[in-house]
Protein backbone atom coordinates (compact mmCIF):
# COMPACT_ATOMS: atom_id res chain seq x y z
CA UNK A 1 0.00 0.00 0.00
CA UNK A 2 2.60 2.49 0.20
CA UNK A 3 4.33 4.49 -2.68
CA UNK A 4 6.32 7.54 -1.85
CA UNK A 5 3.66 10.27 -1.86
CA UNK A 6 1.04 8.80 -3.59
CA UNK A 7 0.33 12.21 -5.29
CA UNK A 8 1.14 11.49 -8.73
CA UNK A 9 4.66 13.32 -8.55
CA UNK A 10 6.07 11.33 -11.19
CA UNK A 11 9.01 13.50 -12.62
CA UNK A 12 9.30 14.06 -16.51
CA UNK A 13 13.02 13.23 -17.40
CA UNK A 14 14.83 16.14 -19.27
CA UNK A 15 16.77 14.72 -22.46
CA UNK A 16 20.85 16.26 -22.54
CA UNK A 17 23.43 16.31 -25.32
CA UNK A 18 26.19 16.34 -22.97
CA UNK A 19 26.37 14.32 -19.84
CA UNK A 20 28.25 17.36 -18.34
CA UNK A 21 24.57 18.77 -17.57
CA UNK A 22 23.84 15.58 -15.77
CA UNK A 23 23.99 16.35 -11.96
CA UNK A 24 21.98 14.63 -8.89
CA UNK A 25 20.72 15.97 -5.28
CA UNK A 26 23.78 14.33 -3.71
CA UNK A 27 25.96 15.58 -6.16
CA UNK A 28 24.82 19.33 -5.91
CA UNK A 29 24.96 19.05 -1.61
CA UNK A 30 28.64 17.54 -1.94
CA UNK A 31 29.20 20.71 -4.35
CA UNK A 32 27.50 23.42 -2.04
CA UNK A 33 29.75 22.05 0.82
CA UNK A 34 32.73 22.10 -0.78
CA UNK A 35 32.22 25.82 -1.96
CA UNK A 36 30.79 26.42 1.86
CA UNK A 37 34.13 24.91 2.87
CA UNK A 38 36.34 26.96 0.26
CA UNK A 39 34.78 30.49 1.07
CA UNK A 40 33.63 29.98 4.82
CA UNK A 41 30.28 31.44 5.19
CA UNK A 42 30.42 34.03 2.05
CA UNK A 43 30.59 31.01 0.09
CA UNK A 44 27.18 30.15 -0.30
CA UNK A 45 24.67 33.19 -1.68
CA UNK A 46 21.31 33.50 -0.16
CA UNK A 47 17.98 35.16 -1.79
CA UNK A 48 15.55 37.36 0.05
CA UNK A 49 12.83 39.68 -0.02
CA UNK A 50 10.85 37.92 -3.21
CA UNK A 51 8.16 40.25 -5.35
CA UNK A 52 6.10 38.82 -8.09
CA UNK A 53 9.08 38.71 -11.38
CA UNK A 54 7.89 38.56 -15.13
CA UNK A 55 6.55 35.15 -15.31
CA UNK A 56 4.09 35.52 -12.38
CA UNK A 57 6.77 33.46 -9.92
CA UNK A 58 8.74 34.48 -6.92
CA UNK A 59 11.40 36.96 -8.18
CA UNK A 60 14.51 37.01 -5.19
CA UNK A 61 17.72 39.78 -5.80
CA UNK A 62 21.06 38.25 -4.87
CA UNK A 63 24.35 40.04 -5.60
CA UNK A 64 24.28 40.49 -8.98
CA UNK A 65 21.42 38.21 -10.53
CA UNK A 66 17.60 37.70 -9.28
CA UNK A 67 15.99 34.51 -9.57
CA UNK A 68 12.55 33.79 -10.38
CA UNK A 69 11.20 30.60 -8.75
CA UNK A 70 7.50 29.90 -10.71
CA UNK A 71 5.57 26.71 -9.16
CA UNK A 72 2.62 25.15 -11.36
CA UNK A 73 0.75 22.22 -11.54
CA UNK A 74 3.69 21.16 -14.41
CA UNK A 75 6.46 20.99 -11.65
CA UNK A 76 9.07 24.08 -10.66
CA UNK A 77 10.57 26.41 -13.23
CA UNK A 78 13.50 28.51 -11.89
CA UNK A 79 14.78 31.85 -14.73
CA UNK A 80 17.65 34.14 -14.09
CA UNK A 81 18.07 38.15 -14.65
CA UNK A 82 20.41 40.19 -14.27
CA UNK A 83 20.57 43.43 -11.94
CA UNK A 84 19.12 45.53 -15.09
CA UNK A 85 16.50 42.37 -15.39
CA UNK A 86 17.34 41.01 -18.57
CA UNK A 87 17.10 37.27 -19.18
CA UNK A 88 20.32 35.40 -18.66
CA UNK A 89 20.60 31.58 -20.08
CA UNK A 90 21.05 28.78 -17.53
CA UNK A 91 22.37 26.15 -20.74
CA UNK A 92 25.49 25.63 -18.51
CA UNK A 93 23.41 25.78 -15.05
CA UNK A 94 22.20 23.52 -13.01
CA UNK A 95 20.49 22.65 -9.73
CA UNK A 96 18.06 20.82 -7.16
CA UNK A 97 14.76 21.33 -5.61
CA UNK A 98 14.05 19.70 -2.64
CA UNK A 99 10.23 19.67 -1.82
CA UNK A 100 7.98 18.95 0.86
CA UNK A 101 4.08 19.26 0.83
CA UNK A 102 2.39 21.13 3.75
CA UNK A 103 1.74 18.33 6.63
CA UNK A 104 3.51 16.09 5.43
CA UNK A 105 7.65 15.76 6.77
CA UNK A 106 8.82 13.54 3.73
CA UNK A 107 10.80 15.52 1.16
CA UNK A 108 10.91 14.73 -2.33
CA UNK A 109 13.70 15.76 -4.40
CA UNK A 110 14.11 16.63 -7.85
CA UNK A 111 16.85 17.91 -10.71
CA UNK A 112 16.61 21.57 -11.91
CA UNK A 113 18.02 21.02 -15.32
CA UNK A 114 18.06 23.50 -18.87
CA UNK A 115 14.83 23.83 -20.38
CA UNK A 116 16.40 24.39 -23.86
CA UNK A 117 14.55 27.86 -23.40
CA UNK A 118 17.04 29.30 -21.36
CA UNK A 119 15.61 28.32 -17.69
CA UNK A 120 15.68 25.73 -15.29
CA UNK A 121 12.95 22.97 -14.86
CA UNK A 122 11.74 20.18 -12.83
CA UNK A 123 8.48 18.64 -14.77
CA UNK A 124 6.90 17.09 -12.03
CA UNK A 125 3.21 16.49 -11.72
CA UNK A 126 1.41 18.50 -8.94
CA UNK A 127 -1.92 18.50 -9.97
CA UNK A 128 -2.81 16.51 -6.96
CA UNK A 129 -1.66 18.76 -4.36
CA UNK A 130 -3.29 22.01 -5.82
CA UNK A 131 -3.99 24.78 -3.14
CA UNK A 132 -1.32 22.48 -0.93
CA UNK A 133 1.30 24.98 0.10
CA UNK A 134 5.13 23.56 0.10
CA UNK A 135 7.94 24.26 1.09
CA UNK A 136 11.35 24.23 -1.60
CA UNK A 137 14.71 24.17 -0.65
CA UNK A 138 16.68 25.19 -4.28
CA UNK A 139 20.27 24.66 -4.74
CA UNK A 140 21.91 25.78 -8.17
CA UNK A 141 25.15 25.64 -9.68
CA UNK A 142 26.69 27.02 -12.75
CA UNK A 143 24.85 30.66 -12.54
CA UNK A 144 26.23 33.37 -14.20
CA UNK A 145 28.00 36.43 -11.84
CA UNK A 146 28.00 34.57 -9.00
CA UNK A 147 32.27 33.46 -9.19
CA UNK A 148 31.61 30.07 -9.09
CA UNK A 149 29.75 30.11 -5.91
CA UNK A 150 26.78 28.06 -5.34
CA UNK A 151 23.18 29.98 -4.80
CA UNK A 152 20.97 28.39 -2.24
CA UNK A 153 17.80 29.59 -0.67
CA UNK A 154 14.30 28.25 0.64
CA UNK A 155 10.98 28.45 -1.18
CA UNK A 156 7.21 28.24 0.12
CA UNK A 157 4.42 28.66 -2.59
CA UNK A 158 1.18 27.24 -3.08
CA UNK A 159 0.15 24.94 -6.21
CA UNK A 160 -1.99 26.64 -8.29
CA UNK A 161 -5.50 24.97 -8.54
CA UNK A 162 -7.40 24.77 -11.93
CA UNK A 163 -10.55 26.27 -12.69
CA UNK A 164 -12.01 22.47 -12.42
CA UNK A 165 -10.64 22.23 -9.14
CA UNK A 166 -11.64 26.00 -8.25
CA UNK A 167 -15.01 24.99 -9.23
CA UNK A 168 -15.42 21.70 -7.06
CA UNK A 169 -13.96 23.83 -4.28
CA UNK A 170 -16.55 26.33 -4.72
CA UNK A 171 -19.29 23.99 -4.78
CA UNK A 172 -18.38 22.02 -2.07
CA UNK A 173 -18.66 25.13 0.40
CA UNK A 174 -21.95 26.50 -1.27
CA UNK A 175 -23.31 22.97 -1.07
CA UNK A 176 -26.82 23.58 -2.09
CA UNK A 177 -28.85 24.81 -4.54
CA UNK A 178 -29.91 28.36 -3.61
CA UNK A 179 -33.24 28.30 -5.57
CA UNK A 180 -34.84 24.59 -4.70
CA UNK A 181 -32.98 24.04 -1.59
CA UNK A 182 -31.83 20.84 -2.93
CA UNK A 183 -27.84 19.37 -2.50
CA UNK A 184 -25.50 20.73 -5.23
CA UNK A 185 -24.37 17.36 -7.44
CA UNK A 186 -28.38 15.77 -6.77
CA UNK A 187 -29.51 16.85 -10.40
CA UNK A 188 -26.78 16.56 -11.81
CA UNK A 189 -23.60 18.79 -12.60
CA UNK A 190 -24.23 21.88 -10.91
CA UNK A 191 -24.43 25.22 -13.44
CA UNK A 192 -22.25 28.08 -12.45
CA UNK A 193 -24.46 31.47 -12.94
CA UNK A 194 -22.51 35.03 -12.93
CA UNK A 195 -24.01 37.54 -10.76
CA UNK A 196 -22.03 40.84 -10.95
CA UNK A 197 -18.93 38.84 -11.65
CA UNK A 198 -19.47 36.26 -8.78
CA UNK A 199 -20.80 32.72 -9.48
CA UNK A 200 -23.42 31.15 -8.11
CA UNK A 201 -24.04 27.41 -8.72
CA UNK A 202 -27.33 25.85 -9.34
CA UNK A 203 -29.02 22.16 -9.30
CA UNK A 204 -30.66 22.12 -12.41
CA UNK A 205 -30.75 24.52 -15.32
CA UNK A 206 -34.13 24.79 -14.21
CA UNK A 207 -32.97 27.49 -11.48
CA UNK A 208 -30.72 29.16 -13.96
CA UNK A 209 -33.57 31.51 -15.08
CA UNK A 210 -34.57 32.26 -11.47
CA UNK A 211 -31.00 33.25 -10.11
CA UNK A 212 -30.82 35.78 -13.66
CA UNK A 213 -34.45 37.18 -13.27
CA UNK A 214 -33.62 38.20 -9.51
CA UNK A 215 -29.66 38.36 -9.11
CA UNK A 216 -30.11 40.03 -5.50
CA UNK A 217 -31.39 37.13 -3.99
CA UNK A 218 -29.56 34.70 -5.06
CA UNK A 219 -26.09 36.70 -4.96
CA UNK A 220 -24.87 35.25 -1.76
CA UNK A 221 -25.63 31.23 -3.17
CA UNK A 222 -28.05 30.59 -0.18
CA UNK A 223 -31.13 29.91 -0.44
CA UNK A 224 -34.16 32.19 0.70
CA UNK A 225 -35.62 30.57 4.33
CA UNK A 226 -38.93 31.45 5.29
CA UNK A 227 -40.05 30.80 8.78
CA UNK A 228 -44.00 30.06 9.50
CA UNK A 229 -46.15 28.43 11.82
CA UNK A 230 -47.39 25.04 10.32
CA UNK A 231 -50.77 24.86 9.59
CA UNK A 232 -54.28 21.89 8.80
CA UNK A 233 -52.71 21.77 5.27
CA UNK A 234 -48.93 20.44 6.91
CA UNK A 235 -50.46 17.59 8.63
CA UNK A 236 -49.93 14.93 6.67
CA UNK A 237 -45.84 16.07 6.21
CA UNK A 238 -45.42 16.51 9.96
CA UNK A 239 -46.71 13.40 10.78
CA UNK A 240 -44.30 11.73 8.59
CA UNK A 241 -40.81 14.01 9.74
CA UNK A 242 -41.97 12.81 12.52
CA UNK A 243 -39.20 14.27 15.12
CA UNK A 244 -37.36 17.63 15.09
CA UNK A 245 -33.84 17.45 13.22
CA UNK A 246 -32.27 19.67 16.09
CA UNK A 247 -33.58 18.44 19.00
CA UNK A 248 -34.81 15.30 18.02
CA UNK A 249 -38.14 15.44 20.15
CA UNK A 250 -41.65 14.45 18.64
CA UNK A 251 -43.24 17.61 16.54
CA UNK A 252 -46.18 18.78 18.54
CA UNK A 253 -44.16 18.22 22.21
CA UNK A 254 -43.81 22.02 22.69
CA UNK A 255 -46.25 23.34 20.96
CA UNK A 256 -47.73 23.90 17.12
CA UNK A 257 -44.81 22.67 14.84
CA UNK A 258 -42.95 25.35 13.09
CA UNK A 259 -42.60 25.27 8.90
CA UNK A 260 -39.11 26.60 7.75
CA UNK A 261 -38.99 26.45 3.99
CA UNK A 262 -35.70 26.42 2.41
CA UNK A 263 -36.02 27.22 -0.98
CA UNK A 264 -38.71 24.53 -2.12
CA UNK A 265 -37.98 22.27 0.84
CA UNK A 266 -40.08 22.18 4.02
CA UNK A 267 -38.45 21.54 7.35
CA UNK A 268 -40.54 21.47 10.68
CA UNK A 269 -39.60 22.22 14.07
CA UNK A 270 -40.32 21.87 18.15
CA UNK A 271 -40.03 25.22 18.80
CA UNK A 272 -38.76 28.88 16.97
CA UNK A 273 -36.01 28.18 19.08
CA UNK A 274 -34.43 25.95 16.82
CA UNK A 275 -35.07 28.02 14.07
CA UNK A 276 -31.73 29.31 14.27
CA UNK A 277 -29.37 26.36 13.63
CA UNK A 278 -31.53 25.28 10.60
CA UNK A 279 -29.98 29.07 9.14
CA UNK A 280 -26.76 28.43 9.89
CA UNK A 281 -26.47 24.97 8.52
CA UNK A 282 -29.19 24.46 6.29
CA UNK A 283 -27.29 21.88 3.93
CA UNK A 284 -26.91 19.69 7.38
CA UNK A 285 -30.66 19.92 8.25
CA UNK A 286 -31.85 19.19 4.60
CA UNK A 287 -29.83 15.91 4.64
CA UNK A 288 -31.04 14.78 7.92
CA UNK A 289 -34.52 15.21 6.70
CA UNK A 290 -34.33 14.19 3.35
CA UNK A 291 -31.24 12.24 3.51
CA UNK A 292 -29.85 13.48 0.35
CA UNK A 293 -32.28 11.30 -1.48
CA UNK A 294 -34.65 12.62 -4.62
CA UNK A 295 -38.28 11.20 -5.26
CA UNK A 296 -38.65 8.99 -8.08
CA UNK A 297 -40.00 12.20 -9.91
CA UNK A 298 -36.81 14.10 -9.31
CA UNK A 299 -34.73 11.00 -10.04
CA UNK A 300 -35.41 11.04 -13.27
CA UNK A 301 -35.14 14.55 -13.77
CA UNK A 302 -31.52 14.19 -12.68
CA UNK A 303 -31.20 11.33 -15.14
CA UNK A 304 -32.52 13.24 -17.44
CA UNK A 305 -30.00 16.25 -16.34
CA UNK A 306 -27.05 14.34 -16.16
CA UNK A 307 -26.49 11.97 -19.02
CA UNK A 308 -23.67 9.27 -18.47
CA UNK A 309 -24.07 9.26 -15.03
CA UNK A 310 -23.91 6.00 -12.70
CA UNK A 311 -26.83 5.08 -10.16
CA UNK A 312 -27.17 6.76 -7.34
CA UNK A 313 -25.44 4.43 -5.08
CA UNK A 314 -22.75 3.72 -8.07
CA UNK A 315 -21.29 0.78 -9.83
CA UNK A 316 -20.10 -2.02 -7.25
CA UNK A 317 -16.57 -2.90 -7.48
CA UNK A 318 -16.57 -5.57 -4.46
CA UNK A 319 -18.89 -6.31 -1.59
CA UNK A 320 -19.52 -2.52 -0.21
CA UNK A 321 -17.24 -0.63 -2.38
CA UNK A 322 -18.98 1.20 -4.93
CA UNK A 323 -17.27 3.75 -8.20
CA UNK A 324 -18.61 7.37 -7.81
CA UNK A 325 -20.69 9.88 -9.91
CA UNK A 326 -20.93 13.62 -10.38
CA UNK A 327 -23.51 13.62 -7.53
CA UNK A 328 -20.16 12.57 -5.26
CA UNK A 329 -18.20 15.49 -6.33
CA UNK A 330 -18.59 18.04 -4.08
CA UNK A 331 -18.13 15.45 -1.10
CA UNK A 332 -15.04 14.55 -2.76
CA UNK A 333 -13.72 18.41 -2.97
CA UNK A 334 -14.62 18.96 0.82
CA UNK A 335 -12.66 15.26 2.18
CA UNK A 336 -9.91 15.69 -0.56
CA UNK A 337 -7.84 12.46 2.14
CA UNK A 338 -8.53 8.90 2.29
CA UNK A 339 -8.53 8.76 6.45
CA UNK A 340 -7.13 5.51 6.25
CA UNK A 341 -4.18 6.46 4.34
CA UNK A 342 -3.88 9.98 4.98
CA UNK A 343 -3.55 10.47 0.92
CA UNK A 344 -5.11 12.26 -1.48
CA UNK A 345 -8.81 10.14 -2.51
CA UNK A 346 -6.89 10.35 -6.65
CA UNK A 347 -3.36 8.61 -5.42
CA UNK A 348 -4.23 4.79 -5.47
CA UNK A 349 -6.95 5.09 -8.50
CA UNK A 350 -10.11 6.17 -6.82
CA UNK A 351 -11.70 7.71 -5.32
CA UNK A 352 -14.15 4.98 -3.99
CA UNK A 353 -17.02 5.02 -1.77
CA UNK A 354 -17.87 3.35 1.09
CA UNK A 355 -20.99 2.76 3.78
CA UNK A 356 -19.79 4.05 7.01
CA UNK A 357 -22.68 3.39 9.27
CA UNK A 358 -25.18 5.40 6.87
CA UNK A 359 -22.63 7.32 6.24
CA UNK A 360 -20.48 7.81 2.84
CA UNK A 361 -17.02 7.73 3.42
CA UNK A 362 -14.39 8.58 0.02
CA UNK A 363 -11.02 6.15 -0.29
CA UNK A 364 -8.00 6.03 -2.30
CA UNK A 365 -8.45 2.46 -2.96
CA UNK A 366 -11.06 -0.41 -2.26
CA UNK A 367 -8.15 -1.90 -0.14
CA UNK A 368 -9.06 0.57 2.25
CA UNK A 369 -12.19 -0.53 3.09
CA UNK A 370 -11.97 -3.21 4.96
CA UNK A 371 -10.64 -1.09 8.20
CA UNK A 372 -13.63 1.75 7.60
CA UNK A 373 -16.19 -1.69 8.03
CA UNK A 374 -14.32 -2.84 10.80
CA UNK A 375 -14.54 0.70 12.59
CA UNK A 376 -16.86 3.42 11.02
CA UNK A 377 -17.49 5.73 13.85
CA UNK A 378 -13.62 5.79 13.80
CA UNK A 379 -13.43 7.18 10.59
CA UNK A 380 -16.36 9.39 10.64
CA UNK A 381 -14.43 10.66 14.00
CA UNK A 382 -11.83 11.18 11.65
CA UNK A 383 -13.32 13.16 8.92
CA UNK A 384 -15.15 15.35 11.94
CA UNK A 385 -11.63 16.52 13.08
CA UNK A 386 -10.97 17.47 9.94
CA UNK A 387 -14.10 19.90 9.63
CA UNK A 388 -15.64 17.49 7.01
CA UNK A 389 -19.01 16.15 7.90
CA UNK A 390 -20.10 13.10 5.84
CA UNK A 391 -23.08 12.86 4.04
CA UNK A 392 -25.57 10.52 4.23
CA UNK A 393 -24.83 7.23 2.03
CA UNK A 394 -26.96 7.83 -1.45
Amino acid sequence: MKRDLHLALTMVAVAFATAALSVNAQDLENYAADEHAAHGSSGVATAEHPVQGPHGGSLRQTGEIQLETVVSQGGIQMFVYDRAGSAVAMEQGRGAASLRVEGNAKRYRYDLLPDGKGGLAAAVNLSAIAGRQIEIDVQLVGVPSTSGQAVVFKEVATVPASEAQLAAAAIARQKICPVSGKPLGSMGDPIAVDVNGQKVYVCCAGCVNAVKSNPAKYAAGRPEITVTSATAADAALVAKQAKCPVMDEPLGSMGQPVKVTIGDKPIFLCCKGCVKKIKAEPAKYLAMVYGDALSTKESASAAKHAAGSVPAQGEQVREGVFKVSQADAPYIAAQKQCPVMDEPLDAMGGPFKVNAAGKAIYICCPGCAKKIAADPAKYLTILKSQGVEAPALR
